[in-house]
């Protein structure tokens, strides 16, 4: 699935946007490189976790469905071993290679643990997974990060994501858990997550809808949360569902996400989905090209459309 793509783009046009509002800017207004970094590193981490569970949950459903066409297995990924100890089944994964779409080259390791006598598409099924010193790195730009963490999934409806559409109609999933993320200049973060995500369509177009069920120091709604690179804390809230389509090239269609960091000098964006070349919000089936932004930094603020 393909997430947001303002990222760098997003917060340098703000800061021309302020220095066109002022005729002497104060550089410190102008300043935009924590919400930039900010944008950056969720779309490539939360890119990559969604890969992660998306291939967590084929492993997870290889014994039911791997002598039938519905099994999708993940690419470059190899499952090492299965091993039973007491009441527990652990699945081991090694990565090594790019990702099903030729996005992401994966290197590192996941740990699988779940409940004898569990089947993943039960409602109700939760996993625990372990990130391993998990490297990415994205073809385009060559950003690298290397993940260590654990999240807990569950298979909140039951059923499997690749029988939408062949007599189920949705399938829910939500994660909760944090990691460390460690960029390839040396610079870290730590980040939690708590994300749903609700897959329903039919095969070739399908949607995904993403809610955040966060809470932290007040903020609702979140996503994401944590400490950026700059040791400030930062949440991102989802205040109306995002909703991705396959039919227009996994872009997000509709849905409201905030970007918010708190500190001393206050900084947020505010990301508005699903508006045409012309500005205008789009109706019906039609593909969205731009977003609307509305941004804020110590008082000063205003509104910009950007192309997807």
């Amino acid at each position: 699935m393909k997430t947001l793509k303002f990222s760098a783009v997003l917060l340098l046009v703000i800061s021309l946007a302020i220095v066109g509002c002022k005729k002497n800017p104060d550089p410190v207004i102008t300043d935009t490189s924590s919400m930039e970094a900010l944008s950056q590193d969720e779309n490539l981490i939360v890119q990559s976790s969604d890969d992660i569970m998306i291939d967590v949950c084929s492993f997870l459903s290889e014994g039911d469905f791997k002598s039938t066409n519905w099994w999708i297995p993940p690419c470059n990924a190899t499952l090492d071993s299965v091993n039973v100890i007491n009441d527990t089944v652990i699945f081991y994964v090694t990565y090594d290679g790019l990702n099903c779409a030729g996005t992401r080259t994966r290197t590192g390791n996941i740990e699988i643990r779940k409940p004898v006598g569990v089947n993943w598409y039960e409602a109700g099924a939760t996993v625990n997974v372990k990130i391993i010193d998990f490297t990415i790195t994205k073809v385009g730009t060559q950003q690298t990060v290397t993940l260590n963490g654990t999240r807990t999934l569950e298979n909140e409806s039951g059923g499997v994501i690749w029988l939408i559409g062949n007599g189920i109609e949705y399938v829910v999933h939500r994660a909760t858990g944090s990691m460390s993320a460690v960029f390839g200049n040396g610079t870290s973060k730590i980040w939690n997550f708590a994300r749903q995500k609700l897959f329903t369509g039919s095969p070739s177009e399908f949607i995904v809808t993403v809610s955040g069920f966060g809470y932290s120091n007040g903020y609702e709604n979140l996503v994401v949360w944590g400490t950026n690179r700059n040791g400030e804390d930062f949440y991102t809230q989802i205040i109306q569902a995002v909703e991705y389509k396959q039919a227009c090239n996994w872009d997000p269609v509709s849905g409201i996400k905030v970007h918010q960091i708190p500190g001393d000098e206050y900084k947020s964006a505010t990301i508005t989905f699903g508006y045409d070349s012309n500005n205008q919000p789009v109706s019906g089936d039609d593909c969205p090209t731009k977003f609307k932004l509305d941004w804020e930094r110590n008082g000063n603020s205003g509104t910009i459309y950007l192309f997807l």
